[in-house]
């Protein structure tokens, strides 16, 4: 279209490459084809049945029908606040939380109520796809660090420090990470909070991934390690990851008064209140037990190691074993230039174009992540289709030439 009719700034927002990965591989299945998705982040379970019940309660309670308060329901807000306590170690008030739409509507909220033209914020990569583009709709710009396997794909105090400039406001930190599935050792995270607090540097934390790890890796937060950094850190989460609940729509951030103010008041005039079922839904969700969250954990737990020793012992591939999240990010170089039938991948988007028309299985390219040359495969899909999907790759690197 022509850039008249589009304003730049939306003109410039990539479309969700997870998404859509997702999105195709949905329409080619709905056409008939036996094709595999490892693309969506969303785990396969049905949302735990307690959940579900208070959903249909809340649905015939007029109280539901009527618009509410736009930061969230104030037993919501209470009660986020007190799993917080539970789970991080980390306390806040009620008045500290904000219920958004979602756990990327967090994001922009967090990003457009903290940036400025000019500001920079440093962006570790690989890095899911959404970050980028809310720092750029605030006029800031990302400045990207990379990392590999060799560092377990975590950045460093060092790698920060390099990149720091006058104008660096903010980083962005994720642990355990999306799309990679690193997750962070405590002290590192203690030396990354302190650095950022040191230098004044808001942190932007995603901690939707929180219960999701494996081992002996731990969940670390960073305002419950580093006290001095919380005057400048806005924590991110939700309910979509822990509790199954990815098309309901709630999630939240933690952050200063003053902060969650104002983007309470930027929340009221793109969206005001959050969906009051999808809200009461969250409510139970937050203050039940964590057996249902325990059951979801054991069962990616499996699936990693099936997805990581399948992969690895394809030819040309390896794949650093999953620490958190239910990702695996396998390196695919050696796949890259081989002859697939007359074709001949160059990068790995191409080479993911090739494993979806001749293997009917769907990756996203580590291009989307700003990661070439690897790729992300959730393990969120069940186990028959898991193994098969693999094998499928698996079948038809063996049958490429070199």
């Amino acid at each position: 279209m022509s850039s008249e009719r589009i304003s730049r700034s939306v003109g410039a927002i990539a479309e969700s490459a997870t998404l859509a990965v997702d999105a195709k591989a949905k329409a080619l299945k709905a056409a008939g084809e036996p094709v595999i998705g490892f693309g969506a982040g969303e785990p396969d379970f049905p949302t735990p049945p307690h959940i579900v019940e208070a959903a249909v309660a809340a649905c015939a309670d007029p109280a539901n029908h009527r618009y509410t308060p736009t930061p969230g329901l104030p037993a919501l807000r209470e009660a986020v606040a007190a799993k917080t306590l539970r789970d991080s170690g980390y306390e806040v008030r009620p008045e500290q939380v904000l219920i958004t739409n979602g756990g990327k509507h967090a994001v922009y909220n967090a990003c457009l109520s903290i940036l400025d033209p000019g500001d920079e914020v440093l962006l570790p990569a690989p890095y899911w796809t959404t970050y980028p583009e809310p720092i750029r709709l605030a006029g800031a710009v990302p400045v990207v660090l990379p990392t590999d396997e060799t560092s377990g794909f975590r950045v460093t105090v060092d790698q920060l420090e390099a990149a720091r400039t006058p104008a660096t406001k903010a980083m962005i930190f994720v642990s355990p990470s999306n799309p990679t599935g690193a997750v962070y050792t405590p002290a590192e995270v203690r030396a990354i909070g302190e650095w950022a607090a040191e230098h004044g540097i808001w942190v932007l934390t995603d901690e939707i991934y929180e219960h999701l790890t494996y081992d002996d890796n731990v969940f670390s937060s960073v305002p419950t390690l580093v006290e001095g950094v919380r005057d400048r850190c806005l924590v991110l989460n939700g309910v979509a990851k822990t509790y199954a609940m990815t098309g309901w729509r709630v999630g939240w951030m933690i952050g200063p008064v003053d902060v969650v103010k104002a983007a309470t008041n930027l929340q009221s005039h793109a969206t005001s209140n959050v969906a009051n079922v999808s809200q009461r839904a969250a409510l139970a969700a937050v203050t039940g037990d964590l057996g249902a969250v325990e059951e979801m954990r054991a069962a990616f737990d499996r699936r990693r190691l099936v997805i990581h020793s399948m992969l690895d012992a394809i030819p040309g591939v390896s794949c650093m074993l999953p620490q958190g999240a239910f990702y695996a990010f396998p390196n695919l170089t050696g796949l890259l230039g081989r002859d697939f039938g007359g074709v001949r991948p160059a990068t790995t988007a191409a080479l993911a174009e090739v494993i979806l028309d001749r293997a009917k299985v769907a990756i996203v390219p580590g291009e989307a992540f700003e990661a070439p040359g690897y790729a992300r495969l959730s393990f969120a899909l069940g186990d028959d289709d898991l193994r098969e999907g693999v094998q499928r790759i698996a079948d038809l690197v063996a049958a490429s030439g070199d």
